[in-house]
This record gives C-alpha cells, sequence and structure tokens, in this order.
C-alpha cells in the first residue's frame, strides 16, 4: 500500500508539471487503486519477474492501463521510492502501536481501579521491601508504556519527512513541486538533502531501538508475573487461554505466553543492532546494503504488536489473590520503615532510629515474632521513645497512609494518579487520532 500511495502523489506531481495528461493520470490513478485492492491476494503478488516492488507495481500497470504505465517512472528513482515507502510503513507502524499501547494503558487502569486498596509486597534486591498497593504496582508499568508512547511520538517527527523528489542522489531531474507531493502523502516537508534523503535510515534505527525499549519493559512485566505465578509466590493465577500444561506432568500449567514475550525482546533488540551495524560503514549515498535494513524493521514492528495484543489479553484475564498478597504484606518486617519513621517523628535523628529498629528486628528473629508482637517493655530496650501510639503507626494501613507524597502509594495519592492517567490516555487517543 505505501508504494501505491507514493506512485499516487508522484503521479499527480507529473501531471502538474505537463509530463502526463489528465486522461493519462486518471488511468494511472485507477490502476494503481486496482493493485492496492488486489494486493492483499497472496497469489497477485507472486511475480517471478519483477525484480522488486516497484518492478511489480510498474508491470501490473502496464498490464492494467498500457504504455502510459511506463511514464510514471518518468523524474524518480527507486533510491527515493524506497526511503518514502519505509518511511510510511513506519509512520503507520507508529500509530498502530500507538493505540495499543493506549489499549495496554486502559487495561491497566481497569485493573487498577479494580484492585482497589488490595496490598502486595514491594521488592529492592529481590527481597520483600515495603507494602504497596497492588494498584501503584500496575501503574508503575503503566508509566513505562507511557514513557513508550512518548518516544514513539518523538520518533514520528523525524520520521515524517518527506524524500521523495530526491531522484537517485542529486534530485530529481523534473521540476516536480515537492512541497505539494509531502503534504499530500502526510509529510511535515520535504528532506533538505538529496544525498541524506536516500541514504538515510535513521529514523528506522530510532524505531526500533524504541521498540526495543518497549519490548524490555513487556518483558520486564512478564517476568515479574511468572514469578509471581510460582507457587512460591502465588500472587496471580494464569489464565488457561495464556498457559499450557507440562508434556510429563500432569500437575503444570506454564506461563508460555509470558515467556515467548520475555524472550522476544531478544529478536528486537537484534534487529537494533542489526540496522546500526549494517549502517556503520556505508558512504554516501544510496548502496545495496540498504536492503537489509527492511526487514529487521518489518520483523520490530509485527513482533512489538504481537507482544503488545498478548499483554493486553493477559493482563485482562490474569487473576489475582488478593489475600495471598495481603498475607505476605504483613509479615517479614516490611513496617520497619514505617517503624523508624514513628521514631523519627518523636525526635530520634534518622540513623538512630535505623538501629533501635535494626536491633529490635534482630531481636524478632530470634524470638520468632514480627514487631507488632512485642510488647511496649520489650520496645523500650531499644530506646526510650516508643509509646503505644507505635502499634497503630506500623499497621498496613499506617505504612501506605505514611507515603503520602506525589508518585507515593498512600491510598488517596494512588487515586489522583489513577485520574490523572485516565485523561493521559484520552490526551494519548486524541493525538493518535489526529494522525490517522
Amino acid at each position: 500500500m505505501e508504494e501505491v500511495e507514493c506512485s499516487s502523489a508522484h503521479a499527480r506531481a507529473l501531471e502538474k508539471i505537463g509530463v502526463l495528461s489528465e486522461a493519462e493520470l486518471g488511468k494511472i490513478l485507477q490502476g494503481l487503486k486496482t493493485i492496492g485492492k488486489s494486493g492483499s491476494d497472496p497469489g497477485y503478488l507472486h511475480d517471478e519477474e519483477a525484480e522488486d516492488v516497484h518492478h511489480f507495481v510498474e508491470r501490473r500497470l502496464v498490464e492494467l492501463i498500457g504504455e502510459a504505465g511506463y511514464k510514471l517512472h518518468s523524474g524518480r528513482s527507486r533510491n527515493e521510492q524506497i526511503a518514502t515507502d519505509l518511511r510510511l510503513f513506519v509512520r503507520s507502524n507508529i500509530s498502530t502501536l500507538q493505540n495499543l499501547i493506549a489499549e495496554l494503558l486502559s487495561v491497566f487502569v481497569d485493573r487498577a481501579e479494580q484492585a482497589g486498596n488490595a496490598v502486595m509486597p514491594a521488592h529492592t534486591h529481590m527481597q520483600a521491601a515495603e507494602p504497596v498497593l497492588v494498584a501503584h504496582w500496575l501503574l508503575a508499568y503503566a508509566e513505562m508504556f507511557l514513557r513508550d508512547h512518548g518516544r514513539l511520538t518523538d520518533c514520528r517527527k523525524r520520521v515524517n519527512i518527506c524524500p521523495l523528489g530526491s531522484g537517485a542522489i542529486a534530485g530529481a531531474t523534473l521540476p516536480v513541486d515537492r512541497n505539494t507531493i509531502a503534504r499530500e502523502l502526510g509529510f511535515t516537508s520535504p528532506t533538505q538533502n538529496s544525498m541524506d534523503a536516500t541514504s538515510d535510515r535513521d529514523f528506522a534505527i530510532e524505531f526500533v531501538q524504541t521498540l526495543s525499549l518497549l519490548a524490555m519493559h513487556l518483558s520486564r512485566w512478564a517476568e515479574e508475573l511468572i514469578i509471581f505465578s510460582t507457587r512460591e509466590f502465588g500472587f496471580v493465577r494464569l489464565p488457561e487461554s495464556y498457559s499450557t500444561g507440562s508434556s510429563a506432568m500432569p500437575q503444570k500449567k506454564n506461563p508460555d505466553a509470558l515467556e515467548l514475550v520475555r524472550g522476544k525482546v531478544g529478536r528486537i533488540v537484534g534487529n537494533a543492532t542489526a540496522l546500526i551495524t549494517v549502517l556503520k560503514g556505508l558512504s554516501l549515498a544510496y548502496n545495496k546494503d540498504l536492503q537489509e535494513t527492511q526487514q529487521p524493521v518489518f520483523d520490530s514492528a509485527d513482533t512489538a504488536k504481537q507482544c503488545l495484543k498478548t499483554a493486553i489479553g493477559f493482563m485482562r484475564d490474569v487473576e489475582f489473590d488478593f489475600p495471598r498478597m495481603q498475607t505476605s504484606s504483613e509479615s517479614g518486617f516490611m513496617n520497619a520503615m514505617a517503624a523508624a519513621t514513628y521514631l523519627v517523628g518523636k525526635g530520634v535523628h534518622f540513623r538512630k532510629a535505623h538501629e533501635q529498629i535494626g536491633s529490635a528486628v534482630r531481636y524478632c528473629l530470634d524470638k520468632g515474632c514480627e514487631l507488632q508482637e512485642l510488647s511496649l517493655e520489650e520496645l523500650r530496650k531499644f530506646g526510650p521513645d516508643f509509646s503505644e501510639d507505635f502499634y497503630k503507626a506500623i499497621t498496613i494501613e499506617a505504612v501506605l497512609a505514611c507515603h503520602d507524597v506525589i508518585g507515593g502509594t498512600n491510598p488517596a495519592r494512588v487515586k489522583d494518579a489513577i485520574a490523572v492517567l485516565k485523561k493521559q490516555i484520552a490526551q494519548l487517543r486524541g493525538e493518535v487520532h489526529a494522525h490517522a
């Protein structure tokens, strides 16, 4: 479709400078439209004599309208055609990917609202650290995907420059109106240097590198859910439609879909490496090596779309075991930070408070209990500033509430963050719609 769109714009430019008659333009546009509609049939695309897509379209066009079809290539080169087609492909896929990211973000918002005030343990160094709202954890991933959406928007700015009219290397040999061509194809402007225009693939590298970050975020998300689905954690129950059984062990339920998403990041990162490696040694301007830049772009776009669709479906269907998460959040001294904060509130400097609570934790480990199970008399062995209000200060509700800052896991702050994210998603959808 990109080749048909590109050729149609060039045909209109040729008619404006008198290379094509109005009648010839009509025939060419109708022929290109027919080719575009027929392109969905794999059998139609089979042509052993065609050198590439450009030659294929020309051959089919001549079959449909006769000798006038040969005029279409007047004043242009395949070098500028492929540069333009690839930009159109990337631009179109940016819109598709951004729509999928917005859909995934909507699912995260829905699941965050459904989770309400459910609590889970958050980890640092893979060790339980502090309790957070499940919604807060979900919104952490939403932030990653928001950045991916923004990077694609930024990438689009550099993609959306039109090479058509650059010729093979020195510029078109006919006085085509490049500003009009760019405008008709939805580009911001024409490229400013013909040599750069035909050999530039920075936009392709940037696009695939952006998808590498998106894939990395999807991989992190998949990895954490794989861990949380294990018997040792048991925080989530894998959806049947995204899992498989073992061929040998009847009791197994394997997170195959998540593992595939995690594995796909290697393909996309590999494609980014392949692209930059192809470009690193090329002199100006066009070289046949650039043919190797197309497949990595196509594969990365398709792979990223598949991974996003899998993530959307999985997040809709996954079940959280909130009671188990709650139980896990109420043990393992995850209220220790709040306990130290309590002492700071009593005027104890933090280093001393940290030391006192650390000593209390070691005492609990020897005794086999939690901080909240120590008596006031026992607590005062570690410092004189403990009072009865200590126990209320280290409940899970108090631990969550004390993180009352923008971006914190305080329930009211998380509720505000959900509202902000909803507005952001609506804005993102509007931006993508404007580019459609």
